[in-house]
């Protein structure tokens, strides 16, 4: 029966010396498992190299989520390092489509409401350690300011990796728009909030309850907009699920111009992860951004 070959040690971290392993398949970053150990399932998720942090930043965050009680996130059962192979084991979830996208909306306005972490000195956005989001890594140093956050922690290493990739059509607008973005985002002083982070459909489910789940979460403290945003940026979850999130955390005037900026972040780390073929609408968001500004 195949298993991995650190597979005696993830046994070990369990509690357990007996189990069978079915390999799922390779993930972005690593390797998945199914382990069965008695009458318990596991998800089981491998990482080695420069990927090897990533399990232990997505341990902390499903962590973060879960002690707000607003959502459902697989439960943490272990998280280790056997032979230079980082593991992290999560319980085995029946994952389904999502089917009530009002539930997930509501649950979602329940975690932006939550009480937040703050910096050591009190800053309000940030988080207590840098983490990633999908294959690429995420500063998260604590800023008190949220446009000052949003371009230096966000965009600004993102524009910096994509000139190091070598997509040099994004140079004559980038340090345009960063000069832009506090004039872009003046007068929106958002309550901080803990965010998911990397909110897209992929990354959510339902149990056959119908009761929501997410996973895979980039988590830190910020505009709870920058989840809303993302939802709408890659397919979301309908209008059934705005209308649940809005009855509870109402839209604010100027929302469309920062969902331009807030997901401008995540199609230049598709650009960085994935080349060239999301180029095009990076910079056609860049120009859209610099022309409301000169408006």
């Amino acid at each position: 029966m195949a298993e991995p070959a650190i597979g005696s040690a993830v046994l070990r971290a369990l509690g357990t010396s007996e189990g069978r392993w079915r390999r799922v398949g390779p993930t972005g970053w690593g390797e998945a498992w199914v382990l069965t150990s008695g009458q318990e399932r596991h998800f089981v998720k491998l990482a080695s190299g420069s990927h090897a942090g990533m399990l232990d930043c997505e341990a902390e965050g499903l962590r973060a989520l879960r002690g707000t009680d607003a959502l459902r996130v697989p439960d943490v059962r272990a998280l280790g390092v056997a032979e230079s192979v980082a593991f992290l084991v999560l319980e085995w979830l029946d994952l389904q489509p999502l089917t009530d996208a009002a539930a997930l909306g509501r649950a979602l306005a329940r975690l932006h409401a939550s009480t937040p972490p703050r910096g050591n000195d009190r800053e309000r956005f940030g988080w207590n350690r840098d983490n990633w989001i999908g294959g690429s890594a995420q500063a998260n140093a604590w800023t008190d300011d949220w446009a000052t956050f949003f371009r230096d922690m966000r965009l600004r290493p993102q524009f910096e990796r994509a000139f190091g990739n070598g997509f040099l059509d994004l140079v004559p607008d980038a340090e345009r728009l960063l000069v832009e973005v506090p004039r872009l985002l003046a007068g929106h002083a958002p309550a901080p909030s803990l965010v998911h982070g990397d909110l897209w459909s992929g990354n959510a489910g339902a149990l056959p309850s119908g009761e929501p789940v997410v996973f895979d979460p980039a988590v830190y403290v910020g505009d709870a907009e920058v989840d809303v945003a993302m939802t709408e940026l890659f397919g979301g979850f309908g209008r059934q699920f705005h209308v649940a999130y809005n009855a509870l955390r109402p839209a604010r005037p100027g929302y469309a111009t920062r969902r331009e900026i807030y997901n401008l972040y995540h199609l230049l780390n598709h650009v960085n992860l994935f080349g060239a073929t999301y180029l095009e609408r990076t910079w056609r968001s860049v120009r859209k951004l610099l022309l409301a500004e000169a408006r």
